[in-house]
């Protein structure tokens, strides 16, 4: 069972409360920002950016799809909050499609903490201009800009959820099936 859950009517699973330890997650094709929130669910902070092999394809296996394993063990996180990299007219391109199969391999690894994706446009842009206004020089930026984008996709999704009392994002589902369809005989 999820900690620090509450049952939901219908719900197969159960919901996350908007209090406890929440992982946040940039994912780029090289590197993968991470960041976490304190025990009470209210203030995101950066964790660590983790190396990717940007030609291949994300399994369970992969050290930083463990490695996020791990922190939401090691932690007790009540969900992880996935980036989605939408454009601004909101369409989804092949980094979003990246980002749901990442979303879905992490979902499977951790299941049945919950992982849900949140739209993360600007932030990557957000978090350069913050580390530039905070005297970051561009080559330390590099080390850094992931885990900055996780913070604030994370803080996003902990203020959404705390002002609207609702989940932030969508749901990754897990294991999805396709919709049963009837057979039609002429």
């Amino acid at each position: 069972p999820v900690r620090g859950g509450v049952a939901r009517r219908g719900a197969r699973r159960l919901m996350p409360e908007p209090s406890g330890t929440w992982i946040g997650v940039d994912v780029g094709t090289v590197r993968v920002g991470v960041a976490r929130s304190d025990p009470h669910g209210i203030l995101a902070t950066p964790v660590a950016t983790l190396a990717r092999d940007p030609d291949a394809a994300v399994s369970p296996q992969d050290p930083d799809v463990t490695a996020i394993a791990g922190l939401v063990t090691e932690l007790g996180a009540v969900g992880v909050i996935v980036g989605l990299p939408r454009s601004m007219s909101g369409v989804e391109g092949p980094s979003a499609a990246k980002a749901r199969q990442y979303a879905s391999v992490v979902a499977a690894r951790i299941a049945p903490v919950w992982v849900r994706l949140i739209d993360e446009r600007l932030t990557s842009v957000d978090a350069h201009r913050t580390l530039r206004d905070s005297g970051v020089s561009g080559r330390r930026q590099r080390a850094v800009v992931d885990q900055a984008a996780a913070v604030l996709i994370l803080q996003n999704a902990l203020d959404t959820q705390r002002t609207t009392g609702s989940p932030p994002g969508e749901q990754v589902r897990i294991g999805r099936r396709k919709p049963r369809t009837k057979d039609v005989n002429p």
